[in-house]
């Protein structure tokens, strides 16, 4: 494994965060739909600029791009719309904790697809650090909101544990897709296999949510529009995180990159503590060390 993927892993973590506390003001100014939108609308620019300034200093061309390939990018791109629709869900029936905790499976359920269908062997220390990284995720779900275990377990058989999981299938598919997108572009190397795949997954995820709000919130993008300044910056944060994503799964086992990913939940726990003044509780103390024992398991596991 080319050893960039670690750094590509923290800086999407954090770009994932930063991304997300942004989105935090477009709440009140736009609906779930068009907040969505402006990740892809608005971070499809700066994906460009990124692909054409790395290609130009490499000195190569984009290839030809076979249907394989756009179909592995749409395939990624639209599980990553599917699994954010289902999260959506999941939220509408009161389950915000669950819906969200069981969404947090996608590196186990990683791991599992790519060690039975592509024979993606890792090591007993990364599954169990990919375990302990999980629970630790779980474990600050029940903290936030005060959800005792009993609580949790009687929610498991709820519509919202069903829509996470389901979310968390969706999410681990398009990593997977986007991993084998990636592949197809061997000739431009990783970094520019990885960029080129992250225009065509953007560029067909804001087609698709566009032509929708188009079709059936048209007011909402006056709305987009004038939150430009706002959204230039989330969408921005969306390109860089997804172009380190990406980065990490051209070179690396996608369970690695995304348990390594989970670091996300420590930068937006902190940013919630400095900036937000919110306390940390022990539970959340506890499952913050677990996330972050679950990161140097998996690391140690590489070495």
């Amino acid at each position: 494994m080319n050893p960039i993927w670690l750094p590509a892993a923290l800086l999407g973590g954090l770009f994932q965060a930063w991304r997300t506390a942004l989105q935090q003001r477009l709440r009140a100014e736009l609906s779930v739909s068009a907040a969505g939108l402006v990740r892809y609308l608005y971070g499809l620019p700066f994906a460009l600029a990124f692909t054409a300034i790395w290609l130009r200093i490499e000195g190569v061309y984009i290839p030809d791009l076979t249907p394989e390939f756009f179909g592995l990018a749409a395939a990624g791109g639209i599980a990553q719309m599917a699994g954010t629709i289902l999260l959506i869900m999941a939220f509408g029936h009161r389950g915000f904790i669950v819906g969200t905790a069981f969404s947090k499976t996608e590196a186990m359920q990683v791991a599992l697809v790519t060690a039975l269908l592509f024979d993606e062997r890792l090591p007993l220390l990364a599954w169990i650090g990919i375990m302990a990284g999980v629970a630790g995720i779980l474990i600050l779900a029940l903290a936030k909101r005060d959800i005792k275990p009993r609580q949790f377990l009687q929610a498991l058989t709820q519509p919202a544990a069903f829509c996470g999981l389901g979310a968390g299938t969706m999410f681990a598919f398009a990593a997977i897709a986007i991993k084998e997108a990636t592949g197809e572009l061997a000739e431009v190397g990783f970094i520019g296999s990885a960029l080129i795949t992250l225009v065509a997954v953007m560029a067909i995820q804001s087609s698709l949510h566009l032509t929708w709000i188009i079709a059936h919130d048209r007011a909402a993008l006056h709305d987009v529009a004038r939150s430009w300044r706002t959204s230039n910056q989330v969408g921005m944060l969306s390109a860089l995180g997804s172009a380190c994503w990406y980065i990490g799964f051209a070179v690396a086992p996608a369970a690695l990159v995304r348990v390594v990913g989970q670091v996300e939940i420590i930068f937006t726990v902190a940013f919630a503590h400095f900036y937000l003044r919110e306390p940390v509780r022990w539970h959340e103390t506890v499952g913050l060390s677990m996330v972050v024992g679950g990161v140097v398991l998996a690391l140690i596991a590489t070495l």
